[in-house]
């Protein structure tokens, strides 16, 4: 149930809580936040509050970017005015109905803003964008504590085997399985399916479909919570793209599709498939903006093991009808459910940014009268007549950062900041000795 603000505010009120939970995400699309005072929340609804620009001054394990003009040492990480959105209160079920709110900046290296400038470019355009975003990621009988401890090394698996859409694994698990659904709904992220996936401790939730800004705010929330829930089952989910060379990775796959009221704009019933002409241009969109904004889905050096041949995970910048091959999978099909499903997306990635690099594709698509691609057929691994993506995550930044396209998309101050913190990722990486490394050749060379 969706209350108005009055309502939102004398619920939190009445709450048997002093205190309530405010958060906003990072560019890792990691949540970072604080609980407070109710008269302290009280005081900051209307005008905001401060908080620390260094949420988008350090990277994933909070140390410090070196090359960020936006903020670092030289500006002192100075407080940034965070808003409230009171639009995304919830109760959190799981841990006794906190109050909880999201908050955002205004500030052009927000992820939650750039969503925000994205979808008012939609409507006024006069289309509704709605969005809905899966999850695929293992789940291990770890801690954080033990597993630190271990170095990391032979996580249990929630699961032996490979037994997906199992039946038996949900029931063995019931406890877990019956508070990620049910809790999930009573946070106001309900899911429209729940099921184990191919490999070992693998859930797959699809959570249902809604406006743009709600579901990537959903999908946040989701994915903190599975972990929040986890815990308190003894069970440690993580959404890492790719947990082993030997299992297939975790994808983020992201449906869409544009409204008019009450009209589905990418449903045509004249069409020989069902697809309007909308709907080829703003897949057209996203095949011709993709190589620019990669980084936007795959974010991390891990993202790109994901991105392999025969792993479920696209390689080619194709788009094929029902075809879980390509990079766009086509659903025509009624006047309600005809979409697409973006499947190059990772679990892994900011759920803000890959909605706002979708929708501002698409919509450039649809600005510039694109004209789609030949339809694959059959293996799309295989059609290399389009191209193919960026094998790695400094190749990838480095096309997004020298592209006026992805400039005109989402502002030159938002690419310079989010392509440097991609560079110092890699560079991270690239200072990182590996156990393969040691492996391969600490005894023989």
């Amino acid at each position: 149930m969706y209350l108005n603000k009055d309502q939102i505010l004398k619920t939190i009120k009445e709450s048997p809580h002093s205190k309530v939970k405010v958060a906003i995400t990072d560019l890792d699309g990691v949540l970072r936040g604080k609980l407070i005072h109710k008269d302290k929340f009280f005081s900051i609804v209307e005008g905001g509050f401060g908080f620390c620009d260094v949420v988008f001054g350090w990277d994933i394990n909070d140390l410090a970017y070196d090359n960020s003009t936006f903020t670092g040492w030289h500006t002192g990480y100075p407080d940034v005015n965070a808003h409230l959105d009171l639009s995304t209160f919830r109760l959190v079920p799981w841990d006794e109905k906190t109050p909880f709110v999201l908050a955002d900046f205004k500030v052009d290296v927000c992820p939650r803003n750039l969503l925000k400038k994205i979808k008012s470019q939609a409507e006024k355009s006069g289309y509704k964008a709605s969005f809905g975003q899966e999850f695929e990621w293992f789940n291990f009988r770890e801690n954080c504590e033990d597993l630190v401890e271990k170095k990391f090394q032979d996580p249990q698996h929630l699961t032996p085997g490979m037994f997906g859409y199992s039946l038996i694994r949900i029931s063995k698990n019931a406890p877990f399985f019956h508070d990620l659904f049910e809790y999930m709904n009573s946070y106001r992220v309900p899911l429209e399916g729940l099921h184990t996936e191919t490999g070992p401790g693998v859930i797959e939730a699809a959570i249902l479909y809604s406006d743009i800004l709600e579901s990537a705010d959903r999908a946040v929330l989701f994915k903190t919570g599975v972990k929040e829930i986890g815990h308190n089952h003894g069970i440690m989910p993580t959404f890492l793209a790719k947990i082993s060379e030997k299992l297939p990775g975790c994808s983020g796959h992201l449906h869409q599709s544009l409204w008019e009221g009450k009209k589905n704009l990418f449903y045509d019933a004249k069409s020989k498939t069902h697809m309007s002409s909308m709907m080829e241009s703003y897949m057209a969109g996203l095949l011709h903006c993709m190589p620019y904004v990669l980084p936007m889905y795959a974010p991390s050096i891990n993202s790109f093991k994901r991105l392999v041949e025969g792993a479920w995970a696209p390689t080619t910048l194709t788009w094929g009808i029902d075809n879980r091959t390509t990079c766009l999978r086509a659903l025509p099909g009624s006047d309600k459910s005809t979409r697409i499903e973006l499947r190059v997306v990772g679990s892994d990635a900011n759920p803000y940014l890959a909605h706002a690099a979708a929708l501002a594709c698409g919509l450039y698509g649809i600005k510039k009268k694109l004209k789609l691609q030949p339809m694959t057929k059959g293996n799309g691994y295989r059609d290399l007549n389009h191209g193919v993506l960026p094998s790695n995550l400094w190749d990838a930044t480095q096309k997004m950062k020298h592209s006026e396209l992805s400039k005109e998309l989402f502002g030159e101050a938002f690419v310079d900041h989010f392509t440097r913190t991609r560079e110092w990722e890699w560079k991270q990486f690239q200072k990182s000795v590996t156990d393969w490394e040691y492996k391969r050749y600490f005894e023989i060379i």
